[in-house]
């Protein structure tokens, strides 16, 4: 708990940057993620001595660098989509249907036991859905679904699949290492289309910032990945903690809350803690 308490503030801290990205800079989907993989690669490296550099010469190693590079490339690119129609409360309200999906898989993967406690942890799943719907519902926003429903959908996708590709091959490669190689490939191969060098001659501040808020982002992702090895759903369950940690700061600005946010956010607290206790 204590592990993935540390990812939520960190991811908190990089969520309220990619909205700053997006809807003050106007970066675009290639600047964004090129941005994130140059930086989070960089700062990557002052980590790396300290953690396990395991990589076995197999298929599945490649898979899970290849894998990676695709999940964190269309991350960002939705990610840029989907925050231009609503805030980062709704979409993390919307990862909310991924914890189902992660507390069966390791049911099957008999990382967690079948137990009494099945039912009650998946009502406390369903509680939590619950409250993030209601958070949802509080923005009073009108989205054109139409245009970022596809997007929505292979957002879900993707986050959910980040955690098993990490989950899978976490035996036949550091996901840490996996994860600077993804990066580096990433910053190679979207820097022709981002053209770094114009971006921070025009945006040198922004940039400077954006950059910088990915060493809290580095701490999230090698915990994130330590989370996921060990329990597919407690990875599911970071998304809707970001989100309360995200409503906590909206309280703490006064920025303009409504009951049915205040209840949504209630409600979410319940369900995780409720099913971190059973």
């Amino acid at each position: 708990m204590a592990l993935m308490l540390l990812v939520v503030g960190c991811y908190t801290v990089t969520s309220l940057s990619d909205k700053y990205a997006v809807a003050k800079i106007k970066l675009n989907g290639n600047e964004l993620t090129f941005l994130m993989a140059a930086a989070t690669s960089f700062f990557m490296l002052f980590y790396l001595p300290f953690d396990s550099r395991l990589f076995t010469l197999s298929w599945q190693s490649f898979a899970a660098i290849a894998l990676m590079v695709v999940s964190k490339l269309l991350e960002f690119q939705l990610a840029a989509v989907i925050l231009r129609e609503m805030s980062a409360f709704e979409l993390k309200s919307w990862l909310g249907i991924t914890l189902f999906v992660s507390y069966a898989t390791d049911l099957i993967s008999r990382t967690a036991a079948f137990g009494y406690n099945t039912f009650v942890k998946f009502g406390f799943i369903l509680i939590t859905t619950a409250g993030l719907f209601l958070i949802a519902k509080s923005g009073g926003q009108k989205i054109n679904y139409k245009k970022i429903l596809l997007p929505l959908i292979g957002y879900l996708i993707v986050k959910y699949g980040y955690g098993l590709v990490v989950n899978l091959t976490q035996s036949y490669v550091s996901p840490s290492l996996s994860l600077f190689w993804a990066l580096v490939i990433l910053t190679a191969a979207l820097a022709p289309m981002a053209h770094p060098v114009r971006l921070i001659k025009e945006k040198p501040k922004g940039t400077a910032f954006v950059a910088l808020t990915k060493i809290p982002n580095v701490v999230g992702l090698v915990c994130e990945n330590i989370v996921a090895a060990q329990s597919m759903a407690n990875y599911s369950f970071i998304q809707p903690m970001i989100l309360v940690a995200l409503f906590v700061v909206q309280l703490i600005r006064r920025e303009e809350c409504t009951k049915l946010n205040i209840a949504g956010g209630v409600v979410c607290i319940a369900g995780i803690v409720g099913f971190q206790l059973f």
